[in-house]
């Protein structure tokens, strides 16, 4: 099991938001042509107005915007300011989670699991769809990490695995019970979000959803487990039907109709749950004791 008990939480919080900042420049790359469908390996980055490709110098995290003033250097055309906003966000994103995992073996395993739901937010910010691309991958990725975490750490990790191992798991290895809490959370997740939106399909005859949200949601449910999936859910409902009615009031017409993607409050419903979710679902269950 690898220490690092010797590292100063600052300096590992000071490493995780510069690391953060490297990975969200990487993201924007995966923003903008995985939607395209193109590689994010080959060519080199390029300015998406002229196709120059951008030296190194110009392609530091934040610091390149600042100092080329939002603009290419080679076209002047404007650079968008959703590139270093999403390098602060993962900075601060990866510093979070840091404070919640702390420095431990299961933290490589959160920091992918929260760039995958941050590229998936902007992506359906801006396209509206999911990418198999990501989502795919994704819950293959959740059900590894829900085997490998267990070993590498010695503890449950993921917040619903002491609960399963009071049940009929409860002879059964902690991998075992913690692949089986990925597996249940994976249908809950996908599963509820399906038949959401097939029931509403059959009662309004309309498509209330899409398959990528019910993609998302079994990565999503594969790797947080029951509990704070059903939290996720529950803040992504809430947030998207707050937004949406704000909407609908600033429009001034009622339009039950209106398009929204439900992606990005999904993804922000699971990073809340990956952040803050486990004392929050065990408080809540502590009201019922």
């Amino acid at each position: 099991m690898i220490d690092f008990s010797l590292v100063p939480p600052v300096v590992g919080y000071v490493i995780a938001g510069v690391f953060g900042a490297i990975i969200g420049s990487f993201l924007n790359v995966v923003i903008h042509r995985v939607p395209l469908e193109e590689s994010i390996v080959f060519p080199n980055s390029r300015c998406p107005s002229c196709g120059a490709a951008l030296a190194f110098y110009d392609n530091i995290p934040v610091l390149s915007y600042v100092a080329l003033r939002a603009k290419c250097r080679s076209c002047k055309g404007h650079i968008s300011f959703r590139y270093p906003a999403v390098e602060l966000l993962t900075a601060a994103l990866f510093v979070g989670v840091a404070w919640h995992a702390g420095l431990s073996a299961a933290l490589p395993f959160d920091l992918v699991f929260a760039s995958a739901l941050l590229a998936l937010v902007f992506i359906d910010a801006e396209h509206m769809i999911l990418p198999n691309a990501i989502t795919y991958p994704g819950i293959a990725f959740a059900l590894v990490a829900r085997i490998a975490i267990p070993f590498l750490t010695g503890t449950p990790h993921f917040d619903d695995v002491p609960s399963l191992s009071q049940g009929a798991l409860a002879d059964m290895p902690t991998w075992v019970v913690s692949l089986a809490g990925g597996l249940i959370g994976a249908l809950i997740g996908g599963g509820s979000l399906w038949l959401m939106g097939w029931t509403w399909e059959k009662l309004r005859g309309i498509e209330a959803m899409g398959l990528g949200d019910v993609k998302m949601m079994f990565m999503v449910g594969a790797y947080l487990g029951w509990r704070l999936t059903i939290l996720t859910i529950f803040v992504g409902v809430l947030t998207g039907s707050i937004i949406g009615i704000l909407l609908m009031a600033r429009q001034g017409q009622r339009n039950m109709q209106m398009l929204l993607p439900f992606g990005v409050f999904l993804g922000l419903g699971a990073v809340a749950a990956l952040l803050f979710g486990a004392p929050l679902v065990e408080w809540y269950a502590g009201q019922f004791r």
